[in-house]
């Protein structure tokens, strides 16, 4: 209904009921707007009783104020016009709507275990960015550094993501219902809601699209310990991101988020034909700093994301014998006896394909967790959210899946 004034009647059950009302998307559909500045106060009690508006969000007197905002005195009319509509534009809400997301539940501070868990999400950008972006893309290939806000040409236009495609990855994400989401390539906290709605958030503020960072169940008790900067060799990688849980605790706890350099998922690092493999190695000592520091401490911690590294394949030790690194997790390890180093949930895990049909048969993304936390893993809660073939073929995903374990509390 719209621009109707008078009266309805309506028959039912053999009962005619008259119905007087005015329903309209404009304020002058009511009444002229003199005279309901004059008598506001006798006029507005009829808003939802008697007079049911329905404002159109394309037109309307409101544009009034965006064009008078645009046209101070002596402007040419037609750059009033334009401006006008860019203005009236960018204020339209470009974030697609939360369809049929259910609020998720608050963190029962009685309960016994956590869920933690990491997800590439594969350039989780909000659609206004993506379309910023898309038309000033970096060629295919390049690497685009930390300090700036450009995507590369080979993700348009699949990173072109609708509203279909969010309410799919929203699907898979309560279906992993986590506590604690280590989040890679997602472009800060109004991206993460867009799949993690309800959360609260811990980001990198690196420029870069593809940030680290965590999403984190609401009512969680939780400390956002800023950015580990070394890993990024000068912000040409991704920053780590560190998070404390229970700060204070019994139950403390200190996650370190990352993503490291790709193109180097298996073989040895000395593998002098890939650059990659030298960027990576490069990251590994920084890395292994900050898990020596916090083993040293007693710290119960974990590293959680994407490693770029498939851990399974690797085999001997951390170095040849120049002393050149050539495997990640021996180094990271740094060669500790069995049970006094780091835990690694994915090679205690069967390898689920995230897709039928999936080419890969080891894991890239996981968590690593220290040696004071192992003991409070629960045995078997190891998960892996896989996507249907279906969904992959008609919604735009992601290239992981996310990978999880939970502890044990108290």
């Amino acid at each position: 209904l719209f621009n109707i004034a008078g009266s309805l009647s309506i028959g039912w059950l053999g009962q005619r009921y008259r119905i007087i009302a005015m329903v309209g998307d404009d304020l002058r559909d009511f009444v002229d707007r003199p005279l309901f500045d004059a008598r506001r106060d006798e006029l507005m009690p009829l808003f939802g009783e008697r007079w049911f508006m329905l404002p159109n969000a394309m037109y309307g007197s409101w544009e009034r104020a965006l064009v008078e905002g645009a046209c101070p005195a002596g402007s040419n009319q037609d750059d009033c016009a334009r401006l006008a509509l860019e203005r009236k534009y960018s204020l339209l809400q470009t974030t697609p709507p939360l369809a049929g997301a259910a609020t998720p539940r608050a963190w029962d501070s009685n309960r016994d275990r956590l869920r933690v868990a990491t997800w590439n999400i594969e350039y989780l950008i909000e659609p206004s960015t993506y379309a910023a972006l898309a038309g000033s893309c970096v060629k295919d290939n390049s690497r685009i550094p930390g300090s700036l806000r450009q995507i590369p040409c080979d993700i348009v236009p699949k990173g072109d993501r609708k509203r279909a495609d969010f309410d799919a990855l929203r699907r898979y994400a309560a279906a992993l219902d986590s506590d604690v989401i280590a989040l890679e390539e997602t472009d800060g906290p109004g991206a993460a809601a867009l799949v993690f709605p309800g959360y609260d958030y811990c980001f990198s503020t690196r420029p870069n699209v593809q940030k680290n960072g965590f999403a984190i169940r609401r009512g969680l008790p939780f400390r956002c310990d800023g950015e580990y900067l070394p890993i990024s060799m000068g912000d040409n990688e991704r920053r780590g991101v560190v998070l404390t849980l229970f700060p204070g605790t019994a139950n403390e706890m200190t996650l370190l988020g990352v993503h490291l350099r790709s193109g180097c998922p298996d073989g040895l690092l000395t593998n002098e034909k890939n650059e990659r493999c030298a960027r990576l190695a490069a990251q590994l000592p920084s890395l292994k700093q900050w898990i020596d520091q916090q083993s040293g401490a007693g710290t119960r911690f974990a590293v959680l994301g994407d490693f770029n590294r498939r851990f399974s394949l690797e085999k001997g030790p951390a170095r040849d014998a120049s002393g050149r690194l050539q495997n990640v997790f021996a180094e990271l390890n740094g060669n500790a006896p069995s049970g006094k180093g780091l835990t690694s949930i994915a090679a205690q895990a069967p390898f689920r394909k995230c897709i039928p049909g999936d080419e890969y048969d080891s894991y890239i993304d996981n968590v690593l967790v220290g040696p004071a936390l192992a003991p409070r893993i629960i045995k078997g809660s190891f998960q892996r959210v896989s996507f249907t073939l279906a969904d992959v073929q008609q919604y735009r995903l992601s290239d992981h899946c996310p990978v999880g374990i939970e502890f044990r509390l108290h």
